[in-house]
């Protein structure tokens, strides 16, 4: 699937969509999730978005049979850890308050599908 004609890629963008192909999956066998994979490429290797350049990072993932950490899963592993460390550090407000947005955010993804 091509990008769409209002979607082209700058053109100070250099790396081919072979080379993007590379990384994705290399950060894919480190463990990364997909979003995790999409903030490296802009930060480090100056891609915008990966779909600019033809496919997105799932797919990516899909086409290559890699498995897919989902935002889900990471976003409940997360609640898991702040209502035990919660547990025992009953007057943690910090903590609190971030697994409130934990569970704003799990309530969203829920809400996505």
């Amino acid at each position: 699937m091509a990008a769409k004609k209002s979607e082209k890629a700058p053109s100070w963008v250099k790396i081919k969509p072979e080379e993007v192909e590379k990384i994705v999956l290399d950060l894919a066998k480190r463990g990364e999730s997909p979003s995790k994979i999409g903030i490296i490429l802009r930060d480090q290797h100056g891609v915008p978005k990966t779909k600019l350049l033809g496919k997105k990072i799932c797919q990516i993932l899909k086409e290559n049979n890699m498995e897919i950490q989902t935002d889900k899963f990471v976003v409940s592993n997360k609640i898991e850890t702040l209502k035990k460390h919660i547990k025992d550090n009953k007057h943690d407000y910090s903590a609190s308050k971030s697994l409130t947005k934990s569970l704003w955010k799990q309530y969203r993804l829920k809400r996505q599908q």
